[in-house]
Formats: structure tokens, sequence, C-alpha cells
């Protein structure tokens, strides 16, 4: 063997024949896991402007509700403090902070221990840095220790939408929807507390019915109590075939129409909204400073008649001097474009 062949490199290992990507199946593949294109926007754009334009929301995003009616109803000036106590895909908080600089301050508060660090990256990479954005891992009920412990006495405006983030219903894994095989667990933070299905097996029929008839006006919650309430089921499917099975004797629209009640009443007890909400309304006077503003995002009737009899209690003892007296909806072209918006219900109230 010559010497110039000794030198030669040694062949690499086989690395096998090459693995193409992926085919993106059809326009809008069906599988959550199959959309890479929509939920990588900052790659895809021409896929996610497609998807938007279709009045659809792409996987793994949220499009903010009622922007530019919040907006007008804060009313926020640069050098303010001000809080997004749902802080989600992050989108109500991007125009906030471009009305709060300079010198403002926003503090973004969000549970979900899944979606929240990808939130803060994104905000990041728009320049928004610690010094004007900080991001709190709590529900709106810790409110009151957040501003505590940064120093403040109040904030002077404060933002909370209460509707679920489409990135959590648009996941199979976390169990949220109806319409997808998943696990049938529904918590926004997964580490803490017991899933759906684990919460109906233990459940029973009569605090179940309760359950359907507050969280979700259920008209059939005693049926579909009876027919639930210490069964078994391990998937969100299951559970939607079961509720449909439930009611027999009703016309198929109706049967249709009780699956995202049910869906949605053992979202808000699985993880216990209702309460966090309440504690959240009671505080809320002390957690805004004098002349603060808050606007607040419902999503049904039982969050929002918490809110206006909180507003309107707040407003009898003098902790407020001004709150909405009606409510603000979406505008029939935000419902045309994105129909997850339509069940919101928008109040605001100012401090004394």
């Amino acid at each position: 063997m010559s010497e110039d062949s000794e030198a030669l490199p040694a062949p690499a290992p086989d690395a096998g024949p090459h693995k193409r990507r992926p085919r993106y199946g059809g326009k809008y593949p069906r599988r959550f896991e199959d959309k890479y294109k929509e939920r990588q926007p900052e790659r895809y754009q021409s896929t996610v402007a497609k998807v938007l334009a279709s009045g659809k929301t792409p996987a793994g995003m949220h499009r903010p509700i009622m922007v530019q009616e919040i907006l007008q109803v804060l009313a926020l000036q640069p050098g303010q403090v001000a809080v997004d106590c749902t802080l989600g895909y992050g989108g109500h908080a991007q125009e906030l902070l471009k009305r709060l600089l300079p010198g403002g301050r926003l503090f973004g508060l969000d549970v979900d221990p899944v979606e929240l660090p990808k939130t803060e990256l994104r905000l990041r990479s728009l320049g928004f840095g610690p010094e004007v954005f900080t991001v709190c891992r709590s529900n709106y009920a810790g409110l009151p220790r957040i501003l505590g412990a940064a120093g403040l006495p109040g904030a002077d405006r404060i933002l909370a939408d209460l509707g679920v983030s489409s990135m959590q219903l648009d996941d199979p894994a976390r169990g949220f929807s109806y319409k997808l095989e998943g696990p049938l667990d529904m918590r926004m933070n997964p580490q803490r507390g017991q899933p759906a299905s684990e919460f109906l097996r233990k459940v029973l029929p009569e605090q179940l019915e309760s359950i359907l008839a507050e969280n979700a006006d259920e008209p059939r919650a005693a049926q579909l109590a009876r027919a639930l309430a210490g069964k078994d089921f391990k998937t969100a499917t299951e559970l939607a075939a079961a509720v449909r099975q439930a009611l027999p004797n009703s016309k198929e629209r109706e049967r249709e129409l009780a699956v995202p009640r049910v869906f949605q009443a053992l979202r808000i007890a699985v993880n216990e909204e209702l309460s966090a909400l309440e504690s959240f309304l009671r505080e809320l006077p002390a957690c805004l400073n004098p002349g603060g503003r808050v606007a607040i995002l419902s999503f049904h009737s039982g969050e929002d008649r918490r809110v206006k009899r909180a507003f309107a209690a707040g407003l009898r003892s003098g902790a407020y001097s001004g709150v909405a007296h009606e409510i603000a909806r979406p505008t029939a072209e935000e419902c045309r474009a994105n129909p997850r918006c339509t069940a919101a219900k928008l109040r605001w109230a100012q401090r004394a």
C-alpha cells in the first residue's frame, strides 16, 4: 500500500438511505402532528396566510379577540404599568406593549407550562426585554401576590381574556377538543390537579348535574349526569360519543350542541376556573391604581354573570367610578374571520 493511500480518510459509516421530510398532505392536513407548516409561522408565512384567509386559526396559534375594542377601553399611555392576566399566545400583550413604551411595563400571567415558554420566546424575539415585559407562571387569582412581589401598589391597566387558547384546543394531547382523538385531560396546567377522565370517574351524578347546569347552562343536565358520572372515558372522542348516546330521543342538532357544552362544563370544573375568577374579582379593585381600568373578556354566561355582579357591587360601594352597563361583542366581520370569537363578551370598569 502506498503512502498516499494510507493518508486517505476512513469511509464514513453507512447512515442508511436519505429520509425525505414528510409530505405536507393536502392544503390543510387534518392531523395536528402533520401541520408542521402552520405550527412554524415564521418559516411558512404563505401557508399561514392562506389558513387565516380561509377563516380558520392556524394550528398552534391563537388570534386575539376584540383587540381594537380592548385598546379603546384601556386607553393605554406610555409609562404605565399593565397586566395581561391571561397571556396565551401573546397577541393582546404585543399590542399592549407597543402602547406602553417608552417607560412602561407589562406583566404577563399564564398557568400553562407548555405554552408559556413559547410565548415568552416569541415576544422576546420582537424586542421586548425583561425591563419592559415580565413573565409570571400563575393564573389571574395570583395577581395580588405578583404585584406585591414586584413592590407595586397596583397596576394602571389590567386585561383578562377568560377563554381557552386555540393552541390548547388544537393539540389532541391536551384533550380540550371533542373533535380530536386524544387523552381526556383538559388541564390548563398538566402538572397539577386531576385530568377530566379521573374527575368523571369520581364525580357523583348530582354533583355533575350541578356542574353541567352552572358551567354550561345545559338543559338536559340531569339526564347527561346519570349517563356520564362514575364512568371511565379514556379519550375525548369516547366522551363525545357517550354524550350523543345519552340523548337518544333528542334531535341530532340538540345532541351535537350538548357535546361542546359538556366539554366546557368539565374544563371549567377541572381547572376550578370559576373559583379563581371569583377570587380575582374580589381582589381586583385593590390591584388597580386610582383611575386604573380593567377589561374582561368572558365566553359564557356563568363567567359574564360573575363579572357583571362584581362590577355592579364595586360601583355601589364606590370602589369603581364607572362600569360598562352594556356588553360589547365582536363585529360581524371579526366573527366571520374568526368563528371562535362569536361568544365573546367584553366588560370594563374604572377604579375610583
